[in-house]
């Protein structure tokens, strides 16, 4: 891993010698700009091609710093997201992989199951969809009987029903992302850690690879026209390398570098879905598993839910509250969202004691619109991963949130899929 400094001098461009018997060679052959969980399996994935030279350029001075590590930390089974959705395919396939992954590479990994629970009819209702949708695609749910209920969680109030997923659990996000920085770093790939992109130049006649600036300054969220020389002044750190191809897996600047490489009739405007977390700190009720309200068609996320930690610690969340900034991250501290998380947990864990109830953490879903969470709702936002027509070599990664986590292992394997078949 590099710091700025190293990183700048480790990726500046130098001078090549002219030779008419060979074609200039790019610095790298892929740059993948993100080091989230995602940006890090991509990152492995194409490190394993023969004769792939990756380097993986991160803002921040550490990988899976920001939505990666600010999450639940579930490993989604896949029950909301539709039919024919990528988000559907990549969350199946990568719940396989993750387990896989974690059980040879010792990563610490739960697999607890969820319930989904129903206090009304229409919430009753929203669950068997849910369980109908599971059933057409081949996913293991069931309804769990009343009694079996009381028995195995007194605590979780259920008034109309419990659909189970089994498959469901939970995953120590930093050992994975730490885990997987390690396979590339030892197939040889390089690192650029604190080293914001703040310029990429597309291919032209006489430049056939990309250019990336990378700097100390903070890149802009939206970049709404792209950052040059004139428009920002590019200091001696300042650096660029050349690439044959770049893998857009940003996050919440997502939008950002597609409006640094993409003319204005195809910049991305990004929205963005806050969630705060509350911790429990006291140790009963304690669920051995984990619950989610019915899932609220149109809602940016899947409710206040209970979920686990490795070591077995309950934490509520995420609530959706839409913002402006990326950069939003301190938990809201507003009376009335928190009283209205309480009323929610309170829904189906009346035990609960409130006053053991605290605010946490906050993470941010980047989102392409205020569009739903799940494919019920109005407006469901699928994952978008493209190659991006007229620009050879740019796979574009934008609105990858919930299940992207889930998803990683999967995604790396969809943008291999593009590049190489």
């Amino acid at each position: 891993m590099l710091s700025h400094r190293a990183a700048a001098k480790a990726l500046r461009h130098s001078v090549r010698t002219f030779s008419s018997t060979s074609a200039p060679q790019a610095d790298f052959t892929h740059a993948v700009i993100g080091a989230g969980a995602v940006g890090l399996a991509i990152a492995r994935r194409l490190q394993q091609v023969d004769g792939a030279r990756v380097v993986l350029i991160e803002k921040h001075g550490i990988v899976g710093s920001e939505t990666s590590s600010r999450n639940s930390e579930v490993i989604h089974a896949g029950l909301y997201y539709g039919h024919d959705t990528l988000k559907t395919k990549l969350c199946i396939q990568g719940k396989d992989m993750m387990y896989d992954y974690c059980k040879r590479n010792h990563v610490g990994h739960m697999n607890c199951g969820k319930w989904i629970v129903a206090q009304t009819e229409e919430q009753m209702g929203e669950i068997q969809k849910v369980h109908d949708f599971a059933k057409s695609i081949g996913l293991p749910t069931r309804f769990v009987p009343k009694d079996e209920a009381k028995q195995r969680e007194p605590e979780v109030r259920a008034e109309a029903g419990i659909l189970e997923s089994p498959t469901t659990g939970v995953v120590d996000s930093h050992g994975f992302m730490q885990s997987l920085h390690g396979d590339f770093e030892e197939l040889g790939g390089d690192t650029a850690l604190a080293s914001p992109v703040t310029r990429i130049q597309a291919p032209s006649d006489g430049n056939p690879d990309y250019k990336i600036w990378t700097g100390s300054m903070e890149p802009i969220p939206s970049s709404p026209t792209p950052q040059t020389p004139e428009q920002s002044a590019v200091s001696e750190d300042d650096s660029f390398i050349t690439t044959e191809t770049i893998i857009n897996s940003a996050g919440l600047y997502a939008c950002g570098i597609n409006n640094m490489i993409l003319p204005p009739e195809r910049h991305r405007t990004p929205f963005y879905a806050k969630g705060t977390y509350f911790s429990y700190s006291k140790s009963h009720p304690k669920p051995s598993t984990l619950v989610y309200p019915a899932p609220t068609p149109g809602l940016g996320g899947l409710g206040t839910h209970l979920t686990l930690d490795m070591a077995g610690r309950i934490r509520f969340g995420p609530d959706v509250e839409w913002v402006d900034s990326p950069n939003d991250l301190a938990p809201t501290p507003n009376s009335k969202r928190f009283a209205a998380a309480i009323e929610e947990i309170k829904s189906f864990l009346p035990g609960v004691d409130t006053d053991a109830i605290a605010l946490d953490y906050a993470g941010i879903r980047p989102k392409l619109g205020r569009l739903s969470a799940v494919s019920s709702g109005k407006g469901f936002q699928d994952f978008y991963i493209e190659k991006e027509e007229g620009f050879e070599g740019f796979v574009n990664l934008l609105g990858i949130e919930s299940p992207g986590l889930t998803s990683s292992l999967s995604i790396a394997e969809e943008v291999y899929r593009l590049l190489y078949r």
